[in-house]
């Protein structure tokens, strides 16, 4: 668990990430390369956010915003659900195909929330084929690709957990070459019952079913030994489905989840969280990547708000999904 925290993770120059792309396509290699790195052993902490502690019911989103192309068509989306807590992955940071933005700043900004941000990849390239269309630069300024926290009170003791993973971005990448690992990054956030562990993570899409309950199971040990006995909140894309068939109900990390006493949230059974976007062009690809886990907390409803704006442009190819909680379940 990763508790180091700055104002502003340090940015590499394009030399250093040349250096990177020049590594061995080896495991030892990206891993001690990658832990040498202040930018990937670091969270950011910034923003602002009214002190007073959340009241019961309060509002969760998570969402993956697919590198976050319009950061406040975003926000104000986010702002219509009327969520306090947001957990959003893939926010790029210094990328020419979000104009060099730290979207997450951006976000955060427009919504009035403190935020913590951490990096799940050093992006090597400018994109897929379909990014190279929005890039304003022939370079990346920083090349950092994330997962983030918001709230709308201050974020207590932020973390960083990478996830164990077969680091296939490095070795395999095709034109998406990075380092890093899948992540998750959380804080504790001030209810008036009490402290919860508000986490945004990210599992991985090129993996089976027991790569991501492996990634799962130890994110959950993690938690368990930082944050015992607190209620803990895990949202995010999940990917379930990527790579075995399609079909949601084939991952083993649900049983997994369930048999650590989670409960699971997803909104409609039958209500996929994918979409075309603007990026991702695939209109026969509809899946349900998307969801929350909860310990220690009483859940109202879970539904799913489409990634379009007021024009129907669609805004990520997956679509948020909403809790809201109602208080802390009694303890057994």
């Amino acid at each position: 668990m990763i508790y180091a925290a700055t104002t502003a993770l340090a940015t590499l120059s394009q030399a250093e990430r040349d250096a990177i792309a020049a590594l061995p396509r080896e495991v030892a290699a990206h891993d001690a390369h990658m832990a040498a790195l202040p930018c990937m052993t670091t969270v950011e902490a910034g923003g602002s956010a009214a002190s007073a502690p959340l009241g019961f019911p309060f509002t969760v989103a998570a969402w993956n915003l697919e590198r976050c192309l319009f950061p406040a068509a975003s926000a104000a989306k986010i702002a219509g659900t009327g969520a306090q807590v947001v957990l959003l992955s893939e926010m790029d940071n210094g990328m020419a195909r979000t104009a060099q933005a730290h979207t997450t700043a951006e976000v955060a900004a427009a919504l009035s929330m403190a935020f913590a941000y951490g990096v799940e990849f050093i992006e090597l390239g400018l994109g897929s084929e379909t990014e190279l269309e929005f890039c304003t630069d022939t370079h990346n300024r920083a090349g950092f690709h994330g997962n983030a926290v918001l709230a709308a009170m201050p974020l207590v003791r932020p973390f960083l957990l990478r996830l164990p993973g077969q680091r296939f971005w490095f070795l395999s990448g095709g034109d998406q070459p990075r380092l890093g690992e899948r992540m998750a990054i959380g804080a504790l956030v001030a209810t008036e019952a009490g402290p919860v562990v508000m986490v945004s993570t990210h599992l991985e899409s090129n993996a089976d079913a027991a790569q991501r309950e492996a990634q799962l199971r130890f994110l959950i040990d993690a938690l368990e030994t930082a944050f015992p006995n607190l209620p803990l909140l895990i949202g995010g894309d999940l990917n379930t489905g990527n790579h075995i068939g399609g079909d949601w109900r084939d991952e083993t990390l649900f049983d997994h989840a369930t048999g650590r006493g989670f409960t699971i949230h997803g909104g409609p059974e039958t209500t996929m969280t994918t979409r075309p976007s603007l990026i991702t062009r695939w209109p026969d690809r509809a899946m349900k990547l998307d969801w929350f886990l909860t310990r220690g907390l009483q859940a109202a409803q879970c539904h799913i708000v489409a990634s379009t704006d007021a024009v129907g442009r669609p805004l990520s190819d997956h679509d948020m999904i909403v809790l809201e909680i109602a208080g802390f379940a009694p303890r057994a």
